[in-house]
């Protein structure tokens, strides 16, 4: 892993600690257990997930959200074989190592083992939802340090700044049931383990614009995540790189995987699939 360390300036690995065993269930609950054999492939060393288009023509790494300690790719299969489907694609979602056994940065050395494979054939778009997008950022500007930028970005209602510093994480508190300061919080508790919450590759508000790839940022109207994602593409757009912003009123947190029949999440794959075919001719 040296090597790897060296072009792809990723600090070392670092050892975690056992999960709580409410984390534990709340992992079993949410999918965490289940596999999907038939659909799995491992890539770059990590196990994946891998749906796909009938004749798909673009490729699409994407990491499910769950905070970085718990989530797994096979509860966003229905959500990841719509967008398939819509960008004419293949997606690949990894089972990326969990906090806090795992704690940073190992869920992105799994996420650029697996780019890194990926992209050996060919260019491909990175994407996320909630802490997924936040990794997905990250590994973003790793692959642009190491000269091996992605086509673009994809980032649903991302978590994008560790310090939760925003207003609306006051302003909308009430309205967002599925997120807060405090869940920003206790994500921090299990995945930094004292590592700096303003470094760029986990909280990737504070990157350098130019390490960040052509962009889509969707975010819902009703999130608390909303004032860091209109800050990052506002700091993206003062620093003249493409960002696209697509804002759904009334909408929560990850709305096209969590109310996938309303006329928003069809608004919001569409969206996510016109730019990947602008990314990806």
């Amino acid at each position: 892993m040296a090597d790897d360390r060296d072009i792809w300036h990723l600090p070392p690995l670092r050892p975690g600690h056992p999960a709580a065993d409410d984390l534990l269930e709340r992992r079993v609950k949410a999918g965490g257990n289940a596999s999907a054999p038939d659909r799995e492939r491992v890539i770059g060393g990590v196990r994946c997930i891998v749906v796909s288009a009938s004749q798909p023509v673009r490729r699409i790494l994407y990491f499910h959200g769950g905070g970085y300690r718990m989530g797994s790719p096979v509860a966003w299969m229905p959500y990841a074989t719509r967008l398939a489907e819509a960008a004419e694609a293949e997606v690949i979602l990894p089972f990326y190592r969990l906090a806090p056994e795992h704690p940073f940065p190992a869920a992105l050395h799994d996420a650029v083992a697996v780019y890194r494979e990926l992209a050996d054939s060919g260019p491909l778009a990175v994407a996320g939802d909630s802490a997924g997008a936040g990794l997905a950022a990250a590994l973003a500007i790793v692959a642009s340090r190491a000269g091996a930028a992605a086509a673009g970005a994809v980032l649903v209602s991302p978590m994008l700044d560790f310090a939760a510093r925003h207003e609306t994480y006051d302003s909308r508190a009430a309205r967002d049931r599925l997120f807060s300061r405090q869940a920003v919080q206790d994500c921090a508790a299990l995945y930094l383990q004292g590592h700096p919450q303003d470094d760029p590759l986990v909280s990737p508000l504070h990157a350098d614009p130019r390490d960040i790839p052509p962009a889509l940022i969707l975010i819902g109207g009703e999130e608390v995540l909303l004032g860091e994602a209109l800050a990052f593409a506002g700091k993206l757009a003062l620093a003249d790189r493409r960002v696209t912003l697509h804002a759904a009123p009334g909408m929560g947190h990850v709305w096209p995987m969590m109310a996938p029949d309303t006329p928003e999440a069809a608004d919001a794959i569409a969206a996510i699939a016109a730019f990947a075919k602008f990314c990806l001719p």
